[in-house]
């Protein structure tokens, strides 16, 4: 029973990033995210995003521990694959990189299956650059402990500047 409900899910997860994004307005604050691939785009040959455009997508909050928050904190922002729906992403996996230019690959498979944010608040609060902000990718790491790997730490990347599908 749980293999056919799981072919749902890809199934359903792989029609809604073939489909093409809603029209994407460009971004009239400060570019926060660029991102790039097999995309739609609204500038050039990426989608840009502002703050504003993000946080006018569903916003999501987990609550959760990690080796750099040690007490449970609160994050909060779109997910993942609401993000890579939104520009009508196709790949199989997205780059993702920071602003010290760290980068780390990412099955897009992994963020259908797990309520992967896309933090733009900690607490409550707008993050800064020397805070790991403005933009981090934080996974619900207590929800599973198949998710308290040192590989998934690693794609819990901070100061996020750019993903690139591919």
């Amino acid at each position: 029973m749980v293999l056919p409900i799981r072919r749902a899910c890809l199934l359903a997860w792989g029609l809604a990033l073939s489909l093409p994004g809603l029209a994407l307005d460009k971004p009239t604050g400060p570019v926060v995210l660029s991102v790039s691939g097999g995309i739609q785009r609204n500038v050039e040959e990426r989608a840009d995003f502002d703050m504003t455009m993000l946080a006018a997508l569903p916003q999501h909050t987990i609550t959760t521990t990690s080796p750099w928050h040690p007490r449970a904190t609160k994050f909060t922002g779109p997910l993942m694959r609401d993000v890579l729906a939104s520009v009508g992403a196709s790949g199989r996996i997205v780059r993702a990189t920071a602003l010290n230019n760290y980068q780390i690959d990412i099955p897009i498979e992994e963020l259908s299956k797990h309520n992967v944010v896309l933090a733009r608040l900690i607490d409550g609060q707008a993050v800064r650059i020397r805070d790991k902000g403005p933009l981090l990718i934080m996974y619900p790491f207590d929800q599973s402990s198949a998710l308290r790997t040192q590989v998934h730490y690693g794609r819990a990347i901070w100061q996020l500047r750019r993903l690139d599908v591919l």
